[in-house]
């Protein structure tokens, strides 16, 4: 197995699991606005501890597609084409929630907010699970023949691990987002974040939890297998912290349990990148769906020089907005009256 197409494996799998680990607290923080906050002080308190980070986490999952698509051009066609239909309802799924975030305030009516919440809410719910539905469809299998194309309908890639993806990735967000908020806000969202994430937890975390080992099961390794004991530690350490009120720790553990589950499927996914369902000679492998050793090598170049900066920057904007945020820092809402010129 040649040496670079197994580096951009790796960067791969490490930029999809850092987009997952940053990306899910959001979306679990978007569906919290909807489903858990009562006043609409708590939803403004929820909304601030994404809003200076949201869009900064999303720069993952652009960089995790567009590695995907210039080392490994024959994974991405295969996968994207075969998931065309549900990709196209999650693309419209990030847009009606940027969308959100970012118009939210500008009216002051019920309706207004109540309106943009029910789609950040929702396109928060839709994007993980379609997300966590790609991922696990990836690792598990789609229908292709030889020449990478789907075989049968629209919807011949929906299956049992799809919604198991689907449902893994939701159940995680939902969670990490509750230790996000438990760890970055304080008054009634700090509690209600603790206690959501003490009382539904490690239920949340089931889902997950039986992907990687159906991955395991189906081609794990010994070295594979080993990391399934450290995500279960992950998750004890979670679960006890979060109980006795150690918010970092539990935001931590509940990382870590991703992390650690993520590299357990990826490590036992290693050479097939996406399986055929219809014959094991169809799959495709880091060696026959890269790239030539030229682009690889540019990118690594580029990589090399940008992914440095790019985590620089990333890691000086969590500092700088690293306090908490409480009631106290949240304006009363006020209408705005747009500027009118008299007339001459």
């Amino acid at each position: 197995m040649e040496l670079l197409p197994t580096v951009w494996f790796a960067v791969i799998a490490v930029l999809w699991t850092g987009y997952l680990f940053l990306e899910g607290f959001d979306f679990g923080v978007g569906m919290h606005i909807l489903f858990s906050a009562r006043t609409e002080t708590q939803r403004r308190v929820m909304l601030n501890a994404i809003g200076p980070i949201w869009d900064g986490n999303e720069v993952w999952l652009i960089t995790a597609v567009g590695a995907t698509f210039a080392a490994f051009p024959l994974w991405y066609a295969s996968l994207f084409s075969a998931l065309y239909l549900p990709l196209v309802v999650v693309l419209l799924a990030l847009i009606f929630r940027a969308v959100a975030i970012e118009f939210r305030g500008k009216g002051s009516s019920r309706r207004w907010t109540r309106g943009w919440d029910v789609a950040l809410g929702l396109g928060s719910l839709v994007a993980s699970f379609g997300i966590g539905a790609t991922l696990a469809l990836t690792t598990t299998g789609l229908p292709i023949d030889a020449n990478g194309d789907r075989v049968g309908g629209a919807f011949a890639w929906l299956n049992g691990y799809a919604l198991l993806g689907g449902l893994a990735f939701v159940g995680f967000s939902l969670v990490h987002g509750a230790a996000f908020l438990a760890l970055k806000t304080e008054g009634e969202v700090r509690i209600g974040a603790r206690s959501f994430a003490g009382r539904a937890g490690l239920m949340a975390l089931v889902p997950l939890a039986v992907w990687v080992l159906a991955v395991q099961l189906q081609r794990g390794s010994l070295t594979s297998w080993i990391l399934v004991l450290p995500m279960l530690g992950a998750a004890a350490v979670a679960w006890r912290a979060t109980r006795v009120g150690r918010e970092g720790w539990s935001f931590v553990g509940f990382g870590g349990f991703l992390v650690a589950g993520m590299a357990a499927i990826f490590l036992a996914s290693y050479p097939v990148v996406l399986p055929s369902t219809i014959d094991p000679r169809f799959d495709l492998t880091v060696a026959t769906a890269s790239s030539s050793p030229y682009t690889l090598g540019v990118m690594s170049i580029v990589a090399c020089l940008g992914i440095p900066l790019v985590l620089a920057y990333q890691g000086w904007t969590y500092w700088v907005f690293r306090k908490r945020i409480g009631a106290a820092q949240i304006p009363q809402a006020h209408p705005v009256t747009a500027a009118v010129r008299p007339r001459p």
